[in-house]
């Protein structure tokens, strides 16, 4: 049984990579998103489908997958991508999962500042969000992270770490009327430069393109508003697969979909 049960698992593993070989040359042979949005959905119930019960260990799984996710990135080319690993619903959380997901972003980051494939490719590391939320070993991995990366120019990787869609754009439209407010104008004058190009260039990440395409894990089938101003015109991929099980084929399913369709703008 033992001997049937290898030989099995090396046809499968066999017909897994020729079948990504295959979705690999297919992606390869169309355009890729410019900016590509994550929600790793899933940690929880994959922790608990593998009897993990130390949230530490739950959340350091899904931190790992990360390098994975880089890895693929970089092979297609995909010039930005944006993690939202936590939001700020999260932080009403236990305390001892709230520990957990900020001990996985914590050590996440401090490895990614001395990491030699951030170094070689040249990939920019920031943290968008309420980060003034986040505890003091939390913000100085972010800025370990940040100050290591600040000068490259290659992929653009930005973590969205006590992050919410609703939040950013209050942020947004306050950070505008505190600049209009230095420049002398009145609630009057204002009024009317109030737009979303003006608006727009207030978000966390105002030089980044709006994401051509959001990835959601777990089968959750929602944004629960992640890039709310940005993904007006984004393409949604949801996939099945929970965030630490997701594998480059999933990957680069998603990355076929959004091939595969026509973008439209407006209705």
């Amino acid at each position: 049984m033992a001997e049937e049960q290898r030989a099995r698992s090396h046809v499968l593993a066999a017909l897994y990579r020729i079948y990504e070989r295959r979705l690999t040359r297919q992606v390869r042979e169309r355009a890729v998103p410019r900016h590509v949005g994550v929600i790793l959905d899933g940690n929880r119930r994959h922790g608990r489908e593998h009897q993990l019960t130390d949230f530490e260990e739950v959340y350091a799984v899904g931190a790992d997958k990360l390098d994975d996710l880089l890895t693929w990135c970089v092979e297609l080319k995909i010039p930005a991508v944006t993690l939202w690993v936590l939001s700020t619903d999260n932080l009403a959380r236990k305390p001892q999962e709230v520990s957990g997901i900020l001990t996985a972003i914590e050590n996440k980051l401090l490895q990614l500042a001395k990491a030699p494939q951030i170094h070689r490719q040249r990939v920019r590391v920031r943290a968008i969000g309420c980060l003034d939320l986040l505890p003091e070993a939390t913000l100085a991995a972010v800025r370990a992270a940040e100050a290591a990366t600040k000068d490259y120019d290659g992929m653009h990787l930005t973590i969205a770490a006590a992050y919410g869609g609703r939040r950013e754009i209050t942020d947004a439209v306050q950070s505008f009327l505190r600049e209009q407010l230095r420049q002398g104008k009145t609630l009057k004058e204002v009024i009317d430069l109030v737009t979303p190009d003006a608006v727009g260039r207030h978000i966390y990440s105002p030089d980044l393109p709006d994401p051509d395409l959001i990835i959601r894990t777990s089968g959750e089938i929602r944004l629960s508003g992640f890039l709310l101003w940005q993904s007006t015109t984004s393409e949604f991929y949801f996939s099945e697969v929970n965030w630490p099980a997701f594998r480059k084929i999933d990957f680069l399913r998603a990355i076929r979909s959004f091939q595969g369709r026509t973008r439209r703008y407006g209705l």
